[in-house]
């Protein structure tokens, strides 16, 4: 089996973006940063708030489910806010998105808040509501289950340190794995955490006996030239002991994000 987790940036690095997770062809494929527009086609559409103005692909759930025909496909929104084209303004979504290869049978699913609730009317301040979700599926290879867990970490005005937000969005983490994931099973939990190495939430995490493998396996950088501030560290991926890991990557190239894909391939 072979996981994929990548905060998309919202598409702003389109150009490579779709041929390389066609080239990853990634059994599971865990995407933060994803933006849904109904009833517009795939065009370009902008972001404008904090002080900047961003490209955003109108449509990238929809490009990417098209991308991969043999997967089904899951939408989950954490806000829904406004983007803008030539004066006009048009509502879009903004949240994570799923696939899984058909082959493997899903049969269990959660889907919660890990801070704050659905935003309707805008973006909002930060921290922003940020949402994770979990698949619980049937490995026909293995004759066994695995859950797949992945989350966008709320992002603070003040940085990526431990903050009461932060250690109460690691334990709403934990209540949504529990409800997936049962002990004695095969369990990864990935995605763009927006926290630093030494957080308290790997210690919340370890005690379901999840191991990090990005820094314990020496990478020291998962953004990209894209991302020109201080801080190298955002996204992670864990796994529990019977996880057998045949590859672990950050991938530093191709360039398709202001984040590293982060690629897993299991026994």
């Amino acid at each position: 089996m072979r996981i994929l987790s990548l905060n998309a940036w919202g598409g702003r690095v389109f150009e490579p973006l779709l041929p390389f997770l066609h080239e990853m062809d990634a059994d599971v494929l865990c995407l933060q940063e994803v933006i849904r527009t109904p009833g517009m086609g795939a065009r370009w559409l902008t972001y404008r708030g904090d002080g900047a103005e961003l490209p955003q692909r109108a449509n990238l759930f929809d490009e990417v489910r098209a991308l991969l025909p043999d997967h089904d496909a899951g939408f989950f929104p954490s806000a829904r806010g406004v983007l803008h084209d030539d004066g006009t303004v048009h509502r879009s979504e903004f949240g994570l998105a799923t696939f899984t290869r058909r082959s493997f049978s899903v049969i269990g699913q959660a889907l919660d808040f890990v801070h704050g609730s659905f935003s309707p009317d805008g973006w909002g301040a930060h921290p922003r509501p940020r949402n994770a979700h979990g698949v619980r599926l049937f490995d026909p290879e293995t004759n066994e289950p695995i859950a797949v867990v992945h989350l966008h970490g709320l992002r603070e005005p003040g940085g990526k340190a431990d903050t009461p937000h932060r250690r109460a969005q690691a334990q709403a983490l934990v209540q949504l794995i529990r409800r997936v994931w049962s002990p004695g099973e095969r369990l990864v939990v990935c995605g763009d955490f927006n926290l630093l190495p030494d957080s308290e939430t790997f210690a919340t995490l370890a005690a379901l006996g999840l191991t990090e493998l990005v820094t314990t396996r020496g990478f020291t950088d998962t953004r990209t030239s894209f991302y020109e501030k201080d801080g190298r560290f955002a996204d992670y991926l864990l796994v529990t002991r019977d996880v057998e890991v045949r590859r672990f990557e950050v991938v530093a190239a191709p360039e398709v994000s202001d984040h590293r894909p982060l690629l897993l391939d299991i026994g």
